[in-house]
């Protein structure tokens, strides 16, 4: 695998301690290369979602390895001293609400990110414009959130993500609202921007109408990954 995209070594998170402790990750191990798309499923419960809140430097794990972008984040604790401007430079997140600030337009939700990271006004717009462009949804730049559709609210959330070019980004149920058509949609453009801007994206998902587009799996059983191969069905 490249020095960029994901790798997780022995990755374990326990809640509590003594008799009560609780091992929500027991032992992790993933890889992602740039410009792939896996998929990540497991029953409720099962620690997908503990894991994409380590991955995303929301709560600290226990111990394990963790490298995101070709750069350790966290080796039996965190090495990166500034978690918040990790978040912003270098994860984009998919969540399965789109989450739009209400009160800012379609391209200044999408060039905030850039703002904050302290880009030029110019050229964080001009970022978002092409991104929105890339995504089929430049003609609703000016256009207020709820003036939106779901897919293209969804759309937005994902140029939003790919803002500030991250090497990395975590989609969690990013399909669960839609229907067929719209869901394979969202995961065709996933699969696109992961190629066109080299980027390693995790899709936490029970979602059975996308698992099939997968080419490869991962499942949590009992805290702990098992890879699998996906049927990679055609977009």
């Amino acid at each position: 695998m490249s020095e960029l995209g994901i790798r997780i070594e022995h990755l374990r998170k326990r809640y509590g301690e003594g008799d009560t402790a609780v091992d929500a990750l027991r032992d992790v191990n993933m890889t992602v290369a740039p410009g792939e798309v896996i998929g990540l499923i497991g029953p409720s419960g099962s620690g997908k979602s503990t894991l994409l809140k380590c991955l995303g430097a929301v709560i600290e794990p226990s111990s394990g390895r963790m490298v995101l972008g070709g750069e350790t984040i966290y080796d039996d604790g965190w090495k990166i001293p500034d978690l918040r401007a990790l978040r912003r430079d270098s994860i984009g997140f998919v969540f399965q609400t789109p989450y739009l600030i209400p009160f800012l337009d379609v391209t200044d939700n999408v060039a905030l990110l850039p703002m904050l990271a302290g880009r030029p006004n110019s050229e964080a717009r001009q970022r978002a414009l092409d991104l929105l462009a890339a995504l089929d949804v430049a003609h609703r730049a000016q256009a207020q959130p709820s003036e939106l559709s779901g897919g293209e609210q969804q759309r937005v959330s994902i140029a939003r993500a790919l803002a500030n070019r991250p090497p990395v980004i975590l989609a969690d149920e990013p399909t669960a609202p839609l229907d067929s058509e719209r869901a394979l949609a969202v995961m065709r453009i996933l699969n696109q921007m992961a190629l066109q801007y080299h980027t390693a994206i995790i899709v936490v998902t029970h979602d059975e109408k996308i698992i099939p587009t997968f080419k490869r799996l991962y499942q949590i059983r009992d805290g702990s990954t098992h890879e699998e191969a996906g049927e990679g069905r055609s977009l």
